[in-house]
């Protein structure tokens, strides 16, 4: 008669996500893992398959609700700016939260696996994708409204927003101070002005 599992699987990949998050991948360790997650070896790589799969479970995990995020807080902006201004307040917060600074698990997974693990590599290209599509159709829609210029390029504007965002969470896990950082906000989100 097979075991039934005595934990629940998503608040285990959860738990992943958080440990691969703070540590990163090649200094989380399946014991670490085994502690963390309460639950032992051979359930890991029965449920799981192993470390590996495990991470890529819990890195789909975050894409999936980060995204949702990104979508949630751009719609919560009267503007088109006002939901980037949303998006990076959001971010400010998360950073000031967070006593770990430990920024973004995409931005940290890209600085530690590429290049060198394709299948990594592949799922941040689809992340990346996703994210450019959410951006540049909510600046198409400012556009349209009449917000934004017609001759800007919601596809290059949504490029230039995303490395600058990517870059912003790097910058927020050193940055303590507010009020540098809603300044550069304003500075990077000026490319939506006429």
């Amino acid at each position: 008669m097979p075991r039934t599992k005595q934990f629940d699987e998503e608040e285990v990949l959860k738990k992943a996500m958080e440990l691969f998050w703070k540590k990163g991948f090649h200094a989380t360790s399946i014991q670490d893992l085994v502690s963390c997650l309460g639950i032992n070896r051979a359930s890991l790589y029965d449920t799981f398959g192993g470390k590996d799969e495990l991470f890529r479970r819990a890195f789909q995990e975050y894409r999936n609700s980060s995204g949702d995020k990104v979508k949630a807080l751009l719609a919560e902006g009267e503007t088109v700016k006002a939901g980037f201004e949303r998006l990076f307040s959001y971010a400010i917060d998360q950073a000031e939260e967070n006593v770990e600074r430990k920024g973004c698990f995409v931005v940290n997974t890209t600085a530690e696996l590429v290049p060198g693990n394709t299948a990594i590599q592949s799922i941040l290209c689809e992340n990346m994708e996703g994210i450019l599509s959410i951006f540049s159709d909510y600046i198409q829609k400012g556009i349209d409204h009449g917000e934004i210029s017609p001759s800007k390029n919601p596809k290059d504007i949504a490029i230039m927003l995303f490395t600058f965002y990517n870059g912003f969470q790097v910058i927020s896990k050193i940055e303590t101070n507010r009020k540098k950082l809603e300044d550069l906000v304003q500075t990077g989100i000026s490319v939506l002005d006429d």
